[in-house]
């Protein structure tokens, strides 16, 4: 029988909890935390795209009511230079709660959800 001392134990148990039910990776860029690598991936992307003039801004996780006491965070919005927006979630899996919220927002708000 192994005996591990409390210390490694603790290490055991910290090193569990950092793990992500969809394996996604939290990465941390320019003072921002991304819940994946893709999305952090996305956001460099947007920069680049606004330093090239190619689009007028972006703005991270906007939070829209769909009732009260439900809400739904995009990861993005994209203003494009032709004055449009695009809403964008960074999608690795998409879950039964972000399925349904999704159909939620596009009726109440007549917008459809750019997924990458």
């Amino acid at each position: 029988m192994e005996h591990w001392s409390v210390e490694d134990y603790k290490n055991f148990t910290d090193t569990k909890k950092k793990k992500s039910k969809y394996r996604a990776n939290k990465t941390s860029i320019d003072g921002h935390t991304f819940d994946s690598q893709k999305e952090a991936d996305y956001y460099c992307e947007l920069k680049m795209r606004l330093q090239a003039k190619e689009i007028n801004g972006f703005c991270l996780q906007p939070t829209f009511m769909l009732a009260p006491g439900l809400k739904y965070k995009a990861d993005f919005i994209v203003f494009n230079s032709d004055n449009s927006y695009e809403v964008i979630d960074v999608k690795g899996i998409k879950t039964k709660e972000y399925i349904a919220k999704k159909k939620v927002f596009e009726d109440k708000y007549n917008i459809k959800i750019k997924e990458i």
